[in-house]
This record gives structure tokens, sequence and C-alpha cells, in this order.
């Protein structure tokens, strides 16, 4: 905690392609060393791959046609609705917090304010990803994502797993201040 004032909260320009911060903040979470252009690249076409998973099977001939994020607005759309399902169904909404009471640490559950669980939400999906077995990020990603549409996955399981030590900590709620 800061003692004089409050860190100023710097906000991140907007990302070109689809406009929001959202994709924004994921781009610089997968960001590594600095290259950003390689991250704009994995993440725009793990985006791409779930479009074209959520659309399905289609016949040979239409199967031919890729889709492209940067031609079709529709595409983008659809892209921004599923990252955001996706971070929606990983996001915790309670975690435990480590307290020194009397001599004794304590875990205590408290809840997890919006922002600190989407930040949250998106470093699970990037971390979940790194340990899958595709060959490229590009797929690693798409997995965890549509994993996380599904319900599944190392996302969820991380989630599901904070949500479980929260609740066995449930008794030492009354410690939170």
């Amino acid at each position: 905690m800061p003692r004089r004032k409050a860190a100023a909260k710097r906000s991140i320009l907007p990302d070109p392609l689809f406009g929001s911060e959202l994709i924004a903040k994921f781009v610089n979470i997968v960001m590594r060393r600095g290259k950003k252009a390689v991250a704009e690249k994995v993440v725009y076409g793990a985006l791409e791959k779930i479009v074209e998973r959520s659309r399905g099977k289609k016949s040979e001939g239409e199967k031919s046609q890729r889709l492209k994020i940067k031609d079709s607005a529709e595409v983008r759309s659809k892209a921004i609705e599923l990252f955001e399902k996706s971070l929606d169904l990983v996001r915790p909404t309670v975690e435990v917090k480590s307290r020194r009471v009397g001599g004794a640490n304590y875990q205590i559950p408290v809840e997890v304010r919006q922002q600190r669980g989407v930040a949250l939400a998106m470093r699970w999906i990037v971390d979940a990803a790194n340990d899958r077995g595709e060959k490229g990020m590009i797929f690693r990603l798409a997995g965890e994502i549509m994993d996380a549409i599904e319900g599944k996955g190392g996302a969820i399981k991380k989630r599901e797993d904070v949500h479980k030590m929260a609740k066995a900590n449930q008794a030492f709620a009354h410690y939170r201040w």
C-alpha cells in the first residue's frame, strides 16, 4: 500500500484491428521479450481459429475459403464475443489471501474485483496454453480458449481449484477487514 497516494491507473491504447482494450491487454500478456508484433500474430491467429472451429465443419467447397479477421467485421465481432465468453467463464469470483493473525497465517477468502478477475483469467489462459502439447502457440491458445468455452481445460481447472480453496477456508472469513 502506498503511504502518500494511490498510483494513477494507466490506460492502454485499444487494439488497432478490433478497437478493443481487452484484446490489447491480452496481446500484452501474451507478449514475450517486447515482441508485440509476434504476440499480435499469435492472438489474431488464435481468434481466427476459434471462429473457424465455432462455425463447425463445412462442406469441402466452403472449407477452401479461409476466414480472415482483417477482412470481415462479422468475423471480428464473433471473435470478440467468443473471447469475452471464455474470459467470463474463467474469471474467478473469490480467491484466498494470506493474513497473519495472532502468530498464525490464515487463508482468508475475499471477493475478486472485476479488473483483477479479468487479469487473472487472461493470465491463466496463457499459462494453460503454454502447458498444452499442440505444435504452435496459435493452436495452443485457440485450443485453450475453446476448452474454456466448453467448460474444460487448464484455465477452468485453475479457477475451480481457487474456488475450492476459498470454500475450504470459509471458516476464516471473519478475519477479513
